[in-house]
């Protein structure tokens, strides 16, 4: 369990990674009352945020993007499947920093987020969705940049603030439901698919196997996974393929030529023209 611990101008911002092949129970708690904006890219989370003596729960965090104020006393308790990795950015604002925001900033915080902003409990809890399709890309870019020292800051900083937009603006449209055209149960079913993608990268399932193995038609498979994740199942298979051979190379343990052959590249030139596509780099630099 990896946990990066980073300040951005008036925000704090922990980036969490696990790849442990057992369970992990990780605890964490807040030095002082602030508002959280918690991103879940990946992983097969079950969370707890005790409070008051309760306990509130989420079996899987997968895709969720939420918010909440919470004072010190506190915890978020993460049980973390070894099955799927997790992939977690939580930005916190204290709530002693809303002032020195620009004010049309610190307008919209309380605009949109009163009950947080002006909070009367030890803990509340602000909308939760799962995230539009700018709001992954931007989780996936924070994971797979290879920038470094003063340049990954000048770029984090630039997530940062957009994932804060991104969730705010969709906060702003919600209604007392979730507003999304997609069914609950259809929801669940494309992030079986999704699931089963990233678990059979090098012998993926043709799109009408995917569409028996989650119980869906293709037609639905097919438009409303582009509109959930942004991107078309075939585009998002190349993309988790892509960002697994990233993670390889950056471990240092795996050439360019094995890389591509865990992903499912049989070709060392396709492998590397789309991998400069979609990093702006080779592969050659990662392993530098």
């Amino acid at each position: 369990m990896t946990r990066d611990i980073i300040e951005i101008q008036n925000f704090v911002v922990l980036i969490e990674q696990s790849t442990s092949e057992k369970p992990i129970v990780d605890t964490c708690g807040f030095w002082e009352p602030a508002i959280g904006f918690a991103f879940y890219g990946s992983g097969n989370v079950a969370l707890d945020i005790h409070y008051n003596d309760q306990v509130k729960q989420y079996h899987n965090t997968k895709g969720i993007a939420m918010s909440f104020f919470a004072n010190p006393g506190v915890e978020f308790t993460h049980r973390i499947s070894p099955e799927k990795y997790l992939q977690c950015i939580c930005i916190l604002l204290s709530i002693k920093n809303i002032p020195d925001l620009p004010k049309e900033e610190s307008e919209v915080f309380a605009k949109n987020l009163y009950d947080l902003v002006y909070p009367e409990e030890n803990f509340i809890e602000g909308p939760v969705f799962y995230m539009n399709p700018d709001m992954q890309q931007a989780v996936d870019k924070v994971f797979n940049t290879s920038y470094k020292e003063a340049t990954r800051m000048m770029f984090l900083r630039s997530q940062v603030l957009e994932l804060v937009s991104h969730f705010i603006a969709l906060a702003s449209e919600m209604t007392d439901k979730e507003n999304n055209t997609i069914k609950t149960q259809d929801r669940e079913k494309l992030y079986q698919a999704k699931d089963i993608i990233a678990q059979n990268l090098v012998s993926p399932p043709s799109l009408d196997e995917l569409s028996r193995l989650i119980g869906l038609n293709s037609y639905k498979l097919k438009k409303n996974f582009k509109e959930l994740f942004g991107v078309p199942v075939f585009k998002h298979l190349q993309n988790e393929r892509l960002a697994k051979a990233h993670q390889l190379l950056s471990s240092g343990d795996f050439s360019i030529q094995e890389a591509a052959w865990q992903v499912g590249y049989e070709s060392l030139s396709s492998f590397s023209t789309a991998f400069l596509k979609k990093f702006g780099f080779r592969p050659s630099e990662v392993i530098k």
